[in-house]
């Protein structure tokens, strides 16, 4: 008999959130996040993104529904699940005048763990900041303050970690270093949720997508299975001569004049039988208009992306 899937190691069902205002921040949501995946979840600025990650860490009390974080009902058995998650949110918040050693080591503390130096030396060099150990967090650049949060989420030797928007503002070879370490984590164990307006991050770490719109989640997907299932290929065509108008023999098909009239642009379906490719190829032909060279490019995690939620939007 086949074995059965281990359970979720975040689990919420009917999940909603409503302030005072009436701002329906999250509309009955419901997730499984697997243990030891990288799972991303996208959505616009006021989307809900914030909300679901800081009810599911205990920050913010939800309206309605339930959360169990590494078997631990989050409003029942507040500090238990809490010792499981670490987060890593979106604002800066460190003591400026504490040293990078200090506050990892304090923030270990919190969560009632004894003190364990080598841990947080092995956390500290892991994230490139053991030659800062002394210095204060004021004398900090942001990308390396965003390290020390990374650190003292990490302290208490977390299973799972949020990481909100945790490479905005960062350089590039910072990003680099940091996926880096989410790759390492995830290796041994660790469960990853990150926000991020970063979709190429999203697209090359995310075992799973998760899009949220207007506090509704809308989708969630394998990343591959939905690149497949959504995604569309575009065909572009790099013509001899230009053209300043489609002409009236190619209306049959969606397609659009670039470069000046240099190129022809052709979006399909790449999982229809009947691409219109070939038929297409044949009037240009017929049409005498002819080509230098043509390419096809699949869409990106960001087409797709968009697409839905415009298409949320306008319905």
């Amino acid at each position: 008999m086949p074995t059965a899937p281990p359970p979720p190691i975040i689990s919420v069902s009917g999940l909603t959130k409503t302030y005072a205002s009436g701002l329906h921040a999250l509309k009955n949501i419901d997730l499984e996040i697997r243990k030891g995946e990288i799972f991303a979840l996208l959505g616009p600025n006021g989307a809900g993104k914030t909300t679901l990650i800081n009810i599911i860490c205990g920050i913010v009390t939800p309206s309605s529904g339930r959360i169990v974080a590494g078997g631990h009902d989050v409003l029942r058995e507040y500090r238990a699940a809490r010792s499981k998650i670490g987060l890593v949110p979106q604002e800066l918040v460190t003591d400026a005048f504490e040293t990078v050693w200090a506050t990892t080591s304090f923030s270990r503390g919190l969560f009632g763990k004894a003190p364990h130096p080598p841990h947080i030396e092995k956390v500290l060099r892991d994230l490139s900041l053991w030659e800062k150990k002394d210095a204060k967090i004021m004398t900090l650049s942001g990308g390396m303050k965003r390290r020390v949060m990374i650190a003292k989420a990490l302290s208490h030797e977390p299973e799972i970690l949020f990481l909100d928007e945790p490479t905005a503002g960062v350089d590039v070879g910072l990003r680099r270093d940091m996926w880096a370490q989410v790759r390492d984590l995830r290796e041994k164990g660790v469960t990853i949720i990150l926000t991020t307006h970063y979709i190429e991050e999203a697209e090359q770490m995310a075992d799973r997508v998760g899009v949220i719109s207007k506090g509704e989640l809308i989708l969630v997907e394998d990343k591959a299975s939905l690149m497949k299932k959504l995604g569309k290929k575009q065909l572009t065509l790099n013509l001899q001569n230009p053209l300043t108008a489609l002409p009236a023999g190619l209306a049959d098909w969606p397609l659009t004049l670039k470069a000046g009239g240099h190129a022809l642009e052709y979006v399909f379906d790449a999982t229809e039988e009947q691409t219109g490719v070939p038929s297409l190829l044949r009037r240009l032909s017929e049409l005498d208009i002819g080509f230098r060279d043509l390419n096809t490019r699949q869409s990106s995690l960001e087409d797709i992306f968009v697409g839905l939620v415009k298409e949320r939007t306008t319905s």
